[in-house]
């Protein structure tokens, strides 16, 4: 049974709700970029060391003091030597946010390790893999905690939809990661060097590279130094770079990371909510900051419950109770929708109009100020929908999705040229991908076409 003492206690209260319930879609959740985008750039000659292996089982009770103790094969050479260095030069600033957030979610990592019989020092994988971070979206578009990529992710068990996205869900995302690991520990006979660098290049490489250069399956972690100038640069690295990790990780002081103020340990309730509800009308019926209640729902990437169905929205501790109360009093007219209607041959914005119930001005107004007489056949309307009719026509064919592109920055590009080009804002780019001011080139960045 799932322990949960240490995140809160779980307050569950369903809610039923009549009446019509408005789609408040908005864009993208908001990304920071995936620690793998910053150490690729980064460069080490392959070399072969020598594994010191040692290992200990024993688990410490306190996470956030020095711990001595390892529960992987530990092994110190040139290569995780110079990623102590990278961690604790160039990239400090990054780190030391990594480790401040080890408080939030690293004994709910460690506990679900614990539960498994697994390693807790493969807490230090998802540390490199997104910085704890569940918004960490990378160029692969891997995303969350633990980088999966969509089709990973939906093997184990994890929604990706227009709404829900629970690779950047910690629990959801933690328990998938957890049974791909646990198979890729299985698949190479218990080395968990190697199951870590399958879970970075595929499982299936990594088989490849053992067999034909060493003719094995697995089942020793002295076996990564002895195929890792085979295997892709991002994976040879990777071990080296978890071990990095753990050992600044496991004593900050040592390294220069004094004064470590962590974050607060996960915790909230739950309250069952209808679909189609934003988080910012969840957090006004408990009587919270809606930041708080959007920071404990990443997966929810459009900031509403899935229509069609009820979901579980975390909330902060003691807030679910008054959460359930207010929500049928919230007034219709509170839940403005925001519905996307594709123009068809034939039609003109006064149809648009009458069709969801919503003047033509409206209508303008949400497109920049849109000409009616250049309504272009395939365009993309935004459409302001207030109300049980715009709900109803939300649901047909007409109203679709936003749909989104990738724009690669060139050497020269700057934010202000971007949104010109795309007929965006800054503020639109910046929101979407999570970025403050700087961009640099080869970067991806997500439009809304």
């Amino acid at each position: 049974m799932e322990r949960r003492p240490r995140f809160g206690a779980l307050a569950v209260v369903v809610l039923a709700m009549g009446g019509a319930t408005a789609y408040a879609v908005r864009g993208p959740a908001e990304t920071e970029p995936a620690p793998v985008d910053v150490w690729l750039a980064e460069s080490y000659e392959s070399v072969v060391p020598e594994a010191d292996a040692t290992s200990s089982a024993a688990f410490a009770a306190a996470p956030l003091r020095a711990r001595t103790d390892w529960d992987l094969t530990r092994t110190t050479n040139d290569r995780v030597e110079y990623w102590i260095d990278f961690l604790k030069g160039r990239n400090y600033e990054k780190t030391r946010l990594w480790l401040e957030r080890e408080g939030k979610y690293g004994e709910f990592i460690r506990s679900k390790l614990r539960e498994r019989g697994m390693p807790e020092d493969l807490l230090y994988l998802t540390m490199i893999e997104s910085g704890l971070s569940p918004k960490a979206y990378s160029r692969a578009h891997a995303a969350g905690l633990w980088q999966f990529i969509s089709e990973t992710g939906r093997r184990y068990g994890l929604e990706v939809s227009t709404y829900v996205d629970e690779r950047r869900d910690p629990l959801a995302a933690t328990d998938a990661a957890l049974s791909y690991l646990s198979d890729l520990h299985e698949m190479f006979e218990g080395s968990w060097y190697l199951a870590a660098a399958g879970y970075n290049s595929g499982e299936n490489r990594v088989a490849r590279i053992l067999r034909q250069r060493l003719g094995s399956r697995g089942g020793n972690d002295g076996l990564f130094w002895m195929i890792d100038e085979h295997l892709p640069r991002e994976t040879r690295d990777y071990v080296p770079l978890m071990l990095a990790a753990a050992f600044i990780a496991k004593d900050p002081g040592a390294y220069g990371f004094h004064g470590i103020e962590y974050q607060e340990p996960l915790s909230f309730d739950e309250v069952e909510v209808p679909g189609g509800i934003s988080l910012e009308t969840v957090a006004r019926a408990a009587s919270v900051e809606a930041d708080a209640v959007e920071d404990l729902n990443p997966h929810l990437v459009r900031g509403i419950t899935p229509p069609g169905r009820s979901w579980k929205v975390r909330v902060p501790p003691g807030a679910a109770t008054l959460a359930a109360a207010n929500l049928e009093k919230v007034a219709e007219e509170e839940r403005l929708a925001t519905v996307y209607h594709r123009v068809r041959s034939g039609e003109t914005l006064t149809h648009v109009a009458r069709r969801y119930g919503v003047g033509v001005e409206e209508i303008r107004a949400a497109n920049g100020g849109l000409n009616p007489r250049r309504l272009q056949v395939g365009q993309r309307l935004r459409v302001p929908a207030l109300g049980s009719r715009a709900v109803r026509v939300a649901s047909t064919s007409a109203a679709e999705e936003p749909s989104w592109t990738t724009y690669r920055v060139r050497r020269g590009d700057t934010l202000w040229g971007i949104a010109r080009r795309h007929g965006v804002s800054v503020t639109q780019i910046r929101r979407w991908n999570g970025i403050g001011s700087r961009i640099y080139p080869g970067q991806s960045i997500r439009l809304e076409s």
